[in-house]
């Protein structure tokens, strides 16, 4: 929308709003992630970064390996923070809807809670042998985003330091997710997560 300032005060600000514009800065593939929370401020860029790059929301999830552990009063406390980090890297990065940050939840309620939904595709960001690229894998899904045809949703999970434990992996491979590699390197829990998203986005 245009908007004209008409006046401002010491605590607020009035604003005529004028035109609209259509303007659809969104991915074709609309993405969910859910991560393994890494530690100290990496949790803040990982949604910084992954708000910029058009995800849809953000499931943060607390796994065997996971270092950040978190009370459920923390835990409410983390996510409306998360939530205005998300709010500010949209604004910042014009973005037409913010994400939605989930409150924190085990690894494996979440994994029960998608048991239950049928739709839509898929992955696990794994080194285990055979897996193969995320785009491989969306584009057989889905075909590519630029065909124009409408593409069903990507659940993305991807573990925190150290990954996901075998069993946990094992899990995840029951209810459906496809194993998916990102090449031969190791990456740190947070560029992972964002380097998937920019493979999965741009």
């Amino acid at each position: 929308f245009e908007a004209s300032v008409t006046r401002m005060g010491r605590s607020d600000v009035q604003v005529q709003v004028g035109a609209y514009h259509a303007v659809e800065r969104e991915a074709a593939h609309q993405v969910h992630l859910a991560v393994g929370m890494p530690a100290n401020e990496r949790m803040d860029w990982l949604v910084e970064k992954a708000t910029e790059l058009g995800v849809a929301s953000i499931q943060p999830l607390m796994t065997e390996r996971s270092v950040l552990r978190l009370n459920p009063e923390r835990a409410g406390k983390k996510q409306a923070h998360w939530q205005s980090v998300a709010v500010a890297a949209c604004e910042q990065c014009g973005g037409n809807r913010v994400p939605v940050i989930h409150a924190v939840m085990t690894l494996a309620a979440w994994i029960k809670a998608q048991a239950a939904q049928a739709s839509g595709q898929r992955l696990l960001l794994s080194l285990r042998p055979g897996t193969q690229s995320v785009r491989a894998a969306v584009n057989a899904f889905a075909g590519p985003a630029s065909a124009g045809a409408p593409t069903e949703a990507i659940t993305f999970l991807s573990g925190p330091e150290g990954g996901l434990s075998p069993a946990e992996e094992d899990i995840a491979l029951a209810c459906g997710f496809a194993p998916v590699t990102l090449g031969t390197r190791v990456l740190r829990a947070e560029t992972a997560a964002v380097a998937a998203l920019a493979a999965l986005l741009v």
